[in-house]
């Protein structure tokens, strides 16, 4: 068991000098308040061993990463500890204890012993990428260089939680939408199952001739209750496909250049990255990172192939005496991708070969050949209707800057007083209120759109049920 040799005041304020016995640093410490002393040193004795050649201390079952709030809170914790001025080592087992266990946790053990063996804070967290990323390693790096290393844990800390404020905050914007979707999905379907099948049967007991929308509403419940997987299935083919695409190299840059010209969501994709790489930019920068490796973290942080490409670009130019505004803005038009094309192709199609697999059915549930027919005739034109709109939008969209001239001015302006870390500050700031006004936007306006496509679809059914009771009663009369 190794020995402590520790410094301690009493209650009067005498100072006291002793060594101890205790398998570990905290049990020494414990036992030492329990005797009445206030710890101020604690050091293992010469000569002693504080654990076996190569062991550790033993690390809890975890499974996946630290989540980003927890990373956070330790963050804005250790930049309060290192600012009250205690040892490096010390702060780290504080937070190392107050955690519960889980994936921070051990990390933190790690970073521990790696600093025990003589490791900076910066090179001990580096033996963590899963915890702590280049980002995070990057700037503990450039505060221990700059000697000012609680200031950049409270920078730090202010990104950690803007860029997870916004998060939450989209990601609760749409809770409401997407609950309201999988409600009115459900009616939808309950009526499909339910009520539809027993007007069928009502009809065909009649011997009724039934119009268009009856067929095509029965054809719908048909479908629905027998085919109900292949609702699932087309959707899946889909994703698939995409998730396949963007497996390459040239089908990742086109999916990430299509999802940037969507109607409203591109939008918000787009100022989401631009306040998100700006911010990390700055941070980087006020920090003290070199420019050329901030620039390189900041691309590793954009999560979109396009703007990878611009900064990776902007980064060329700097090792060939450029400014960055120059290619920033040089850069900044995706043009044509066909990849992006073929996306937009598979969008318009995608209500067509819906149509087209509901016609199928058409046939076996009305017994009439016609009815199928029309529907694979309406499917066909939707499809063909619907790709070519979404490619024309695609080529009409494909020229339009995803980096606004704002933003370069802002840079260039920053470069030119020396102030860019502030300009990107202020660039990060503009585009964070933009996305919180698109998204208070947007959850106001889905309400809207969902009540009138619940209206329309409901409106559909009742008018398509009561078209041949009408016709019933009439010739009835």
């Amino acid at each position: 068991m190794p020995t402590f040799q520790f410094e301690a005041m009493d209650a009067t304020g005498q100072e006291i000098k002793d060594i101890i016995e205790a398998a570990t640093e905290e049990e020494a410490q414990t036992t030492i308040r329990q005797m009445g002393y206030f710890v101020t040193k604690i050091q293992v004795k010469k000569g002693t061993a504080k654990s076996a050649p190569g062991q550790k201390k033993k690390r809890p079952f975890a499974i996946g990463g630290a989540k980003t709030k927890h990373i956070c809170a330790f963050t804005r914790q250790l930049s309060i500890l290192q600012d009250a001025g205690l040892p490096i080592l010390r702060s780290l087992k504080i937070l190392e204890h107050n955690n519960k266990p889980g994936k921070l946790k051990n990390a933190l053990m790690d970073v521990c012993d790696e600093i025990e063996t003589g490791a900076t804070l910066s090179e001990a967290m580096s033996k963590s990428p899963k915890v702590f990323n280049r980002l995070y390693v990057n700037m503990i790096k450039a505060g221990e260089a700059g000697g000012a290393l609680e200031t950049i844990l409270q920078r730090l800390a202010d990104f950690l939680e803007a860029a997870e404020a916004l998060k939450r905050k989209v990601k609760g914007a749409m809770i409401y939408p997407i609950a309201v979707v999988i409600i009115a999905g459900l009616i939808l379907a309950l009526i499909m199952k339910f009520i539809v099948p027993t007007f069928k049967e009502m009809f065909e007991e009649f011997g009724l001739p039934l119009p268009a929308p009856t067929l095509l509403l029965i054809a719908m419940s048909d479908y629905i209750v027998k085919y109900w997987f292949l609702m699932l299935l087309i959707p899946f083919c889909y994703w698939l496909l995409a998730k396949l695409i963007r497996k390459f190299r040239h089908g990742r840059m086109g999916f990430d250049m299509f999802m940037l010209k969507l109607p409203v969501f591109g939008s918000l994709i787009e100022k989401n990255i631009l306040a998100r790489t700006t911010r990390t930019l700055g941070t980087l920068v006020s920090s003290g990172v070199p420019i050329l490796e901030a620039l390189n973290i900041t691309r590793e942080t954009a999560g979109n192939a396009l703007f990878e490409r611009i900064f990776a670009k902007v980064t060329e130019a700097i090792r060939e005496g450029e400014v960055i505004s120059k290619p920033m803005r040089e850069n900044s038009t995706p043009g044509f991708h066909p990849v992006a094309a073929f996306f937009w192709l598979l969008l318009g199609s995608f209500p067509g070969v819906m149509t087209l697999s509901v016609a199928l059915t058409a046939g076996r549930t009305t017994g009439t050949k016609g009815s199928m027919e029309s529907l694979l005739m309406v499917g066909g034109v939707m499809c063909g209707l619907g790709a070519v709109l979404c490619v024309l939008f695609y080529l009409m969209k494909m020229r339009s800057r995803v980096i606004d001239e704002l933003v370069v001015n802002m840079v260039d302006v920053g470069e030119e007083t020396g102030e860019l870390d502030t300009m990107l500050y202020k660039v990060a700031d503009t585009y964070d209120d933009e996305v919180n006004v698109m998204t208070e936007g947007l959850t106001r306006l889905i309400e809207p759109l969902l009540i009138c496509f619940l209206g329309v679809a409901v409106g559909f059914i009742v008018i398509s049920l009561f078209m041949p009771l009408v016709s019933m009663i009439s010739s009835l009369a």
